[in-house]
This record gives structure tokens, sequence and C-alpha cells, in this order.
């Protein structure tokens, strides 16, 4: 089946960042799905000035701020709507380095049955407190998963195969729909057998200056999250250890 790419980029408070991104994404020649997270005014006319003037976007707009997990997820559902078999998904504030996205592309093409997802170089502005945290969070992905597959499940630059990542949704009752969604939906992807390939991408921290990250409450939200996913390992233990043993190396 031929791949169909579409960019996704959740936006809240990354008004006046989002312009240049959408610039450095045009010779693509792919669209771009912004999703409007429930923006104050003044943030709402620059996401719409940025989409009216950029090559082939489109607007989602969401009413209410639900958090990253929901803008990602209102933007992957828009996606299949439009019949788009793959989307890129990068954050709105030009923290990702843009210069990998034709690597991330060749590795989809490669493997359209798989994530392809980014593993992070950080840039000597990275808090160290959000380094470190990190390699506590990583931990407990190859906890939940029993594996090392997955190198990193925090950073939003990744390519999803748009079937079943929906297919997942569909069936999860309950997923993180803020700062936990891209570590959960990465960790249900695995356990449903979904190739998760890693790749290394430069993370510069927001050049505009503003950073969504609540540090109390999005961690005790992620904490959450892998309790939540422990629990629900338990159960699936001889489904994964199957998975373990029959997986492609």
């Amino acid at each position: 089946m031929e791949q169909n790419f579409a960019f996704v980029i959740p936006v809240f408070r990354h008004g006046a960042a989002l312009k240049d991104v959408l610039k450095e994404l045009e010779s693509y020649g792919f669209p771009t799905i912004v999703v409007d997270d429930g923006n104050d005014e003044e943030n709402k006319a620059l996401i719409k000035s940025a989409v009216e003037n950029a090559k082939d976007a489109i607007l989602v707009t969401r009413e209410y701020n639900g958090g990253k997990g929901a803008a990602v997820t209102s933007g992957i559902l828009k996606a299949a709507e439009l019949g788009f078999t793959h989307v890129f998904q990068l954050d709105s504030d030009g923290q990702h380095d843009t210069t990998k996205i034709p690597r991330f592309l060749e590795l989809s093409k490669e493997n359209p049955d798989s994530v392809i997802c980014g593993c992070p170089e950080y840039d000597e502005n990275a808090p160290k407190n959000r380094v470190k945290g990190r390699e506590f969070a990583n931990m407990w992905i190859h906890i939940v998963t029993l594996s090392k597959s997955i190198k990193d499940a925090m950073v939003g630059f990744r390519i999803y195969p748009v079937e079943k990542v929906v297919k997942v949704l569909r069936r999860t009752l309950y997923i993180n729909k803020r700062m936990g969604f891209d570590i959960e939906i990465l960790v249900r992807l695995f356990w449903a057998n979904v190739p998760i390939i890693s790749e290394p991408v430069k993370i510069s921290y927001p050049k505009d200056g503003v950073s969504n990250f609540r540090m109390f409450w999005d961690n005790a939200g992620i904490s959450e999250t892998y309790t939540r996913l422990f629990l629900g390992m338990i159960p699936r233990l001889p489904i994964i250890l199957f998975n373990a043993l029959t997986r492609k190396k």
C-alpha cells in the first residue's frame, strides 16, 4: 500500500513560533494538520494567520484546552478521516531538529508498519532536572515493556502508522490526554506488537521561551500513567513474553 503522509502539530501557547515551523515543512510537500488546543485569542489569531499563509495547512480547532495528548489524538483522527496512512508528529515550538525529517521518512518507507520514534540528543541548554527525569522515566518504560526496544518515549517527534494508532485508541478505555500521552500510546502500540524504531534527534529548548510542562501536575500525571501501565502489564505478561520470543531481531 502506498504511504500517504501528513504532519501533525499540536499547538498551545506557541502561536508565535508556529509560522517558522510551518515554513520549514513546506519543502516536503505534505499537508500539515495544525491543532489549536483551546488557545487564548492572541494565540488563536497567530495560529490562524500562520495556517492561512502556509502552503497546504489544515486547521483543527478544539474549543477547550485538553492537553497535548488530546490535541495529537484530534490530529490523528483528522488524518484518518482524510485518508492519510501515516502522520509525522512534531512540536510547534521549534525544539526539534527538522533536518532529521528525511531520515525519519526514509525509515518509515522501509518499515511502514512501524513507529519511527525520536530519542533525544540534548543541547547545552537542556535543563539538568529534565534530563535526569528522562533517565528515570525510561527505566520504567523498560519495566512495563520488558524490553529496551523503546529508547525514549517522551519525544514528540515521531511517525505513526495511522490505522494502528486508531485501532489502539478505539479499544483503550482511558489514555492520558496530557504529557503522558506520548509515553502511553507508545507502550500500548508496543503491547499490540507494533515495532518501534528509535532514531536520534537533537532537542533544543523552546525558541520562544514558553514551556507547557507543568512540573508538579505533569509529573504526577506521568507517574499515574506508569502505575496504570505497570498494572496493565501484569495480565498481559504471557502475550508480552510470547511477542518478545517471536519478534524479529
